[in-house]
C-alpha cells in the first residue's frame, strides 16, 4: 500500500514528504523556483473530455524525487511558468503511456515538449510486458500496490477530496520513485540507446493533430460504401470532426456513425428527404439540415478518396505458414541472445503481416528494427539463410 502522505496547502511549502496543492499563481511561482534544477521531472494528468472535443485538463501532477505538486488548472490563468520548465530541452519528462498527457500539452502550447522518457515503453526491454500498465509496473519493479479507487473520479468537482488527490499524487510519487532505477537498468544493459527513436517520435507533433478528412477512415461502414456514397461519407465525417472541433462537442453527440452512413446511403436532396434518415433528431435537423445536404451535394460528385487496405480476415497460405514458421525460430534465437520475450520482439500476427507483404511498422523502427526488423526482411529477400552451428541456430550472409 501506498505510504501515507501530508497535504498542505497552497501557501505551505516547507515540508518535503507532503504533497503540494498548488491553485494560486504565487505558489506556482515558488514551486516551479523550487525544480528550476531538476534535470528530470515526473508528469501525469487528470482530465476528462466525455462532453468535449477537446480533453478537458483538470489536473495536473508534477513530482521530483524530493517534491511532488498537485497543480489545479482550473484555478489558475494559465500554467505558463510550469510550462515553462516541461518545455526546457534540458529536462527529461517522465511519463507512463503518455500519448494523452501530450495531446493535451500539444494543445496547451501547439507543440509537444522533449525529450521524453515513457516507462512503458521502456518496460519490455528489462523483461516487463508490453504495454503494461502503471499500477503492475510499480508493483512489479517497487513492491508497492496502489489503490484504484478513483480511476473514474469526477476531476472538476471542487474541493477535490483528500484521498482522491492522494491517488493523483501516487501517479508521479512512484514514477519519480520508477525511473532511476528503470534507467540505471537499460544502462547496465546497454539498452537506453535502443529507446532513442521511439521516446524521439513521441515529441512529433503529426501525431497529434486531427486531420478532418481522416476522419472517415475510423468508420467501419467505409468499408462497405463504394462510389458517391463513399464520396458523401467521407465529406460528411471530416464536417462532423470541423463542427465537433469548432464548437467543443464530442462528435458522438454531433451526430453518430450510423447516421453519417444512412444519409451517405440515401443521398438526400431535400430537408423532407433527409428527414427520413433514421437517427437524424429533429433538433439536429434545424441546426444542420442545410449544411448536411450542402457537403450531400457538393461531395456526391467526387471521387472518393482510396480506402485503406485491411487484410484482417486473409489467412497465411501452407507456404507462408512455413516461412512464418522459420522467422518465429530468428526471433526466438534473438530473443534467448538478448534475453528479450520473442513475443515482445515481434509477435506472430506481425510475423504473418510480414510475410503477406502487408506493412509491420513495428518491426520498421526503433530497438525492434536494430535487433530483429533487419534480419527477418534480409531473410525474406533470401540475403541472410538460416543455418545451424553446435546445435545453436544461427544467421549468415548469402553470397
Amino acid at each position: 500500500m501506498p505510504a501515507p502522505v501530508r497535504l498542505l496547502c497552497s501557501a505551505t511549502m516547507s515540508d518535503p514528504d507532503s504533497i503540494l496543492f498548488i491553485d494560486t499563481p504565487e505558489a506556482l511561482e515558488r514551486f516551479c523556483a523550487r525544480i528550476a534544477d531538476a534535470g528530470w521531472l515526473a508528469l501525469d494528468t487528470e482530465f476528462l473530455r466525455e462532453k468535449t472535443y477537446y480533453p478537458r485538463l483538470c489536473l495536473l501532477q508534477a513530482a521530483t524525487p524530493e517534491l511532488t505538486a498537485c497543480i489545479d488548472p482550473l484555478a489558475l490563468e494559465h500554467l505558463d511558468p510550469l510550462l515553462d520548465r516541461l518545455y526546457d530541452p534540458a529536462v527529461t519528462k517522465v511519463m507512463h503511456a503518455c500519448h494523452q498527457d501530450l495531446e493535451i500539452l500539444f494543445q496547451l502550447r501547439g507543440s509537444v515538449p522533449a525529450p521524453i522518457f515513457d516507462t512503458q515503453l521502456a518496460a519490455p526491454l528489462l523483461g516487463h510486458p508490453e504495454q503494461i500498465g502503471y499500477g503492475n509496473l510499480v508493483e512489479a519493479v517497487l513492491g508497492v500496490k496502489l489503490e484504484k479507487g478513483h480511476a473514474r473520479a469526477d476531476w472538476t468537482r471542487r474541493p477535490l477530496p483528500e484521498a482522491q488527490l492522494r491517488y493523483a499524487a501516487d501517479d508521479v510519487i512512484y514514477l519519480a520513485r520508477l525511473y532511476p532505477v528503470l534507467r540505471e537498468s537499460l544502462v547496465e544493459r546497454g539498452r537506453l540507446a535502443w529507446l532513442e527513436e521511439d521516446f524521439a517520435g513521441l515529441s512529433d507533433p503529426e501525431r497529434y493533430i486531427v486531420h478532418p478528412e481522416q476522419a472517415w477512415q475510423r468508420i467501419r461502414a467505409a468499408e462497405r460504401l463504394r462510389g458517391p456514397r463513399l464520396a458523401v461519407l467521407q465529406a460528411l465525417a471530416a464536417w462532423r470532426e470541423e463542427t465537433a472541433r469548432r464548437e467543443d462537442r464530442p462528435r458522438g453527440w454531433l451526430m453518430r456513425d450510423e447516421v453519417l452512413e444512412d444519409i451517405a446511403r440515401q443521398l438526400p436532396s431535400s430537408l423532407g428527404e433527409l428527414a427520413r434518415v433514421r437517427g437524424l433528431h429533429e433538433q439536429s435537423l434545424r441546426r444542420n439540415g442545410e449544411a448536411l445536404l450542402a457537403v450531400v451535394r457538393e461531395a456526391r460528385d467526387r471521387t472518393p478518396d482510396e480506402r485503406p487496405v485491411h487484410r484482417r480476415s486473409e489467412r497465411c497460405s501452407p507456404e507462408q505458414e512455413a516461412l512464418v514458421e522459420l522467422l518465429e525460430a530468428v526471433v526466438h534465437r534473438v530473443g534467448l541472445d538478448e534475453s528479450l520475450n520473442p513475443a515482445v520482439l515481434a509477435p506472430r500476427k506481425a510475423l504473418e503481416r510480414l510475410v503477406r507483404g502487408e506493412p509491420t511498422p513495428e518491426l520498421a523502427r526503433g530497438w525492434r528494427r536494430a535487433l530483429v526488423g533487419d534480419d527477418l526482411h534480409a531473410v525474406l529477400r533470401g540475403e541472410r539463410a538460416v543455418t545451424v552451428e553446435d546445435g545453436h541456430l544461427r544467421l549468415i550472409p548469402v553470397t
